[in-house]
């Protein structure tokens, strides 16, 4: 049998009644003196190694604890702070860290993104313009406290230099190996000094090894433990993974370290296989992580004794252990006193997985009967739950066999839908809206909590809430927003509270983790199937809307954020759980529809960071995301416009799956990135209505016109203005009053002097004697394609096209113009499909903008089967032409007025193309 220890990766910082969380906002409110504050997260963080260790935990992690984030954490210990904090080296003062973190009155905060897939939050480290040094060994301090406090030897746990600088930005991509480099002796004094002090194992989180890497990055991971192995030989390095699968398997165990963590439950069996297929060194340890760190559901305790026993058989040294930190989960199961009792029989928490934990390393190296109680018991409450009559509820069922019956298609492409509601809404440009929440202040939780305990009736709990929106809409009116919203003042968290109106979900009173700093949520438990059960917005939105002539959106939060940020049974696909929960927004947005409610927000903020870690994985996760999200939209009429909303994500990754979900608007959060989110936006076309949010609600600073000008700036240079929304980057729930109105009404004054700018450029082009609109140069020529068009596969030559393409691009620059063209550069060609003999090309050319004696003018070519009519697009090209007189010198063109909403997207986007070019010639 292997030698078996227990161990745990990490565990909640909240506190089982969000201690943790009330010591922050105290001192952050300067309720509470900062030793007390620093006392009271002292005697917190040992509680949390105190009860590990009452549940047998051989191995404690210490360090996993943090004040805010463990990813900021890391930057500061190594002195990561931006020049914007006035940083001075040295210790990172606690002011300092929370400042990075939640940003002050001149410094906005920094950059805040998801953990993986998960709904975790983490502060995203800036490399640039910084020499990292070790400022303090953040590490050995905890482990320290817990050896002269607790008596035990801790396992440190730090976040790897491979992921840390891959999670971090500030650095082109061809000086990661060099900065990563910047960081390994820094590694090598921490684990020095922590061998000096004793300690035993450290625990190297290195997650990234579960994304899609290249041989490169695993060469950089032998060079960089080889190196950390040498620094510290007494110490035993785990390296860590979770989330996924490892790829490079045979390569990773053979690492320069004592033991390696593996995912034994969300790795869909590969790394299992690949342990029977390579095998596991004998002079390492195996950390099998083998209960789930991510959902709620009690461990087939059966189960996992007989993966257990097969792991065992490849390695001699073996850690049981949790597959992820624990951090995702609640702390403890043993507070939830009003949960029907077969459900919470089959839940396991924090606490509870320890204990899990315990029973399968002693099991394990006991002998299998020592642990035959506590499987018994795992195998009979897992029976009975399963048997409850609400996992199988028959209605459902019969919808789910006849999917395909449902559209997910709109009636009409978006430019039809457009004009519809252009027509019905009658908004101006650069319409101004907000999210979706307005603060929830201490009267409104208060209210909330009289009601949920009874102190107050449902009539006049209803009555409150009215004269809550009643409120707010007048404020909104007052502001000059365009469009409003009701202020969802009657919703705890977003997903809780569809989870409460809709059959299928159970909810619990401490079921609390973290999500960002403070922010705590209670995601709900989707434990049987899901339906509709009665209006869930409805009431709220039609008394919103009667307030007022201008629109109110229905707000409703979307299919895969509902799965994603709840507690998802496991007995069945989750996509097809996704598939219940838009089969009962469908009808909920149907009652609004048909209620006189023609703006919806559909909000998907978790779609991006649902992504598999697997970069081949993500075809089929965001096909069943897209499906969702249409199966619930697509059923509204033209003239209703459904929006969408998300947060902070990599855009370029899912931009077409953006694109495909096939919403009138969608609002992105983008101000935590300064801006460069809108990056994803010059490289990729979107032609739909979009708000890029332009300022950040996370931080309580109220930011000046010229921040949201100049992100407004930004925007438009990339976006089609007549489709760009003005909003902040996200609800504005976690806001005071005084905060959210002083923002808004500097966004609205943004908005309005961005407006004015823009029509006056507007009236200025269409005034101007010299100017002429897109119809004059437009230029349309047809051209059959023949025999000697074509190459040996019948398909016509790039360079025929190609000068088609430089031919039309001349005559409409010379109709733009009036004088004689030469082409400066052909910047760009997409050859998207090929023509065939017989077929016809039509080539449609006009210019898209000027400077002082340059025209950009863009060419498409379709390809059309004379037989069939089949038309289809080829290609797609972008040249620059320059006006000259008879001496070949460059002459001034007439500017350019966009007409069509094509022209006007290609008009704003210009300017970037522009830039791009410049750049290239740069390089040259």
């Amino acid at each position: 049998m292997s030698k078996v220890k227990s161990s745990s990766l990490g565990y909640p910082r909240i506190g089982e009644q969000r201690e943790w969380k009330k010591a922050l906002e105290q001192f952050w409110k300067g309720v509470t003196e900062k030793e007390d504050f620093l006392k009271h997260m002292e005697e917190l963080r040992l509680n949390h190694l105190k009860k590990q260790l009452e549940q047998g935990i051989d191995l404690v992690p210490v360090g996993d604890w943090s004040m805010y984030d463990h990813m900021l954490d890391t930057a500061v210990m190594f002195g990561l702070v931006p020049k914007r904090f006035h940083y001075n080296g040295g210790k990172v003062t606690l002011e300092t860290y929370f400042d990075m973190a939640r940003g002050n009155a001149s410094a906005v905060a920094c950059e805040m993104t998801k953990w993986f897939n998960t709904n975790y939050h983490y502060i995203v480290p800036e490399l640039d313009q910084h020499t990292p040094f070790l400022s303090e060994n953040r590490p050995l301090q905890f482990f320290k406290e817990a050896k002269q406090k607790l008596g035990i030897t801790g396992k440190p746990v730090i976040i790897g230099p491979i992921s840390f600088v891959k999670l971090a930005k500030g650095y082109t991509k061809a000086e990661f190996v060099q900065m990563v480099h910047l960081f390994v002796p820094l590694y090598a004094q921490i684990l020095k000094e922590l061998e000096e002090a004793g300690a035993e194992w450290v625990q190297m989180d290195e997650p990234i090894l579960c994304s899609t890497l290249t041989h490169e990055d695993i060469q950089l991971f032998k060079d960089v433990y080889g190196l950390l192995s040498e620094a510290a030989p007494g110490i035993n390095l785990t390296l860590q993974t979770y989330f996924d699968s490892v790829d490079f398997f045979e390569e990773v165990v053979s690492l320069p370290v004592q033991g390696v963590g593996l995912d034994f439950v969300h790795d869909n069996g590969q790394n299992l296989e690949a342990l029977k297929k390579y095998g596991f060194p004998k002079d390492k340890t195996l950390a099998a992580g083998v209960i789930d760190g991510r959902n709620i559901w009690r461990a087939d305790l059966e189960k996992c004794f007989r993966l257990l026993e097969e792991v065992s058989e490849y390695a001699a040294n073996l850690i049981v252990q949790p597959a992820s930190s624990l951090l995702h989960v609640p702390v403890t199961v043993k507070n939830e006193e009003k949960l029907h009792p077969v459900l919470k029989n089959s839940l396991s928490f924090a606490d509870e997985k320890l204990r899990e934990i315990g029973i399968l390393s002693d099991g394990l190296q006991g002998g299998r009967e020592k642990a035959a109680d506590e499987i018994a018991a795992s195998s009979s409450a897992i029976r009975t739950f399963g048997d409850l009559s609400e996992r199988q509820y028959q209605e459902v069922r019969e919808k789910m066999e006849n999917l395909q019956a449902l559209n997910r298609e709109r009636s009409a492409p978006f430019e039809v839908r457009h004009q519809a509601q252009e027509a019905a809404f009658k908004l101006p440009i650069l319409p101004t809206t907000t999210i979706g929440s307005l603060p929830q202040t201490p009267e409104v939780r208060k209210e909330r909590l009289k009601w949920r305990k009874g102190e107050i009736t449902h009539e006049a709990y209803e009555q409150f809430i009215q004269n809550e929106i009643k409120k707010w809409i007048s404020i909104q009116e007052d502001l000059g927003l365009d469009v409003l919203v009701h202020g969802e003042f009657e919703r705890t968290d977003m997903v809780e509270y569809f989870g409460e109106k809709l059959g299928g979900f159970q909810f619990t009173k401490w079921g609390w983790v973290q999500s960002y700093g403070s922010r705590c949520v209670k995601p709900p438990i989707i434990y049987g199937d899901v339906f509709f059960k009665a209006p869930m917005t409805l009431k709220e939105s039609i008394y919103a809307q009667s307030l007022t002539s201008k629109p109110v959106k229905g707000m409703l939060t979307g299919p895969i954020t509902i799965l994603n940020w709840s507690f998802v049974r496991n007995d069945i696909p989750r996509y097809a759980v996704a598939k219940q929960i838009a089969l009962a927004l469908r009808k909920e947005i149907k009652n609004l529809e048909e209620h006189g409610i023609r703006m919806i927000q559909v909000d998907e903020p978790a779609l991006r960071e649902g992504l598999p870690l697997k970069r081949r994985n993500w075809d089929s996760y965001l096909h069943a995301a897209v499906d969702a999200f249409k199966l619930a939209t697509a059923s509204v009429k033209n003239a209703t416009q459904i929006h969408t909303h998300m947060c902070y994500s990599n855009f370029k990754d899912i931009i077409e799956a953006i694109d495909a979900l096939d919403a009138d608007v969608i609002s992105i959060e983008t101000s935590r990135s300064h801006g460069e989110l809108i990056g994803a936006f010059e490289e990729s076309v979107y032609s739909k209505g979009i708000g890029l949010g332009i300022y950040d609600i996370h931080s309580p600073r109220v930011p000046n016109v010229e921040e949201m000008t100049r992100n407004i700036d930004r925007a438009l240079k990339v976006l089609n203005p007549r489709l760009f929304w003005i909003n902040p980057d996200c609800g504005l729930k976690t806001r005071g009053i005084t905060e959210a109105t002083g923002a808004l009404a500097v966004m609205v004054d943004a908005a309005r002097q961005a407006r004015e700018k823009l029509l006056a450029q507007w009236n200025e082009a269409e005034t101007s004697e010299n100017s002429h609109s897109t119809e004059v140069s437009k230029t349309i020529q047809t051209r059959l394609v023949l025999p000697p068009d074509t190459n040996h596969l019948q398909t016509i030559f790039g360079g025929k096209v190609l000068a088609y393409i430089d031919e039309i691009a001349a005559l409409a620059a010379m109709k733009h113009a009036n004088s004689a063209v030469v082409t400066a550069s052909i910047d760009s060609v997409d050859f998207l499909s090929s023509a065939k003999v017989g077929d016809a090309l039509s080539l449609e050319a006009y210019v898209t903008s000027t400077g002082r004696t340059s025209m950009e003018i863009y060419v498409k070519v379709t390809s059309t089967n004379l037989l069939t009519g089949k038309s289809t697009l080829t290609t797609e090209s972008f040249l620059t032409m320059v006006a000259v007189d008879d001496n070949g010198k460059p002459v001034p063109v007439p500017k350019v007025i966009p007409l069509t909403d094509e022209e006007i997207r290609l008009h704003a986007t210009a300017a970037a193309r522009k830039e791009h070019r410049i750049n290239r010639a740069s390089i040259r």
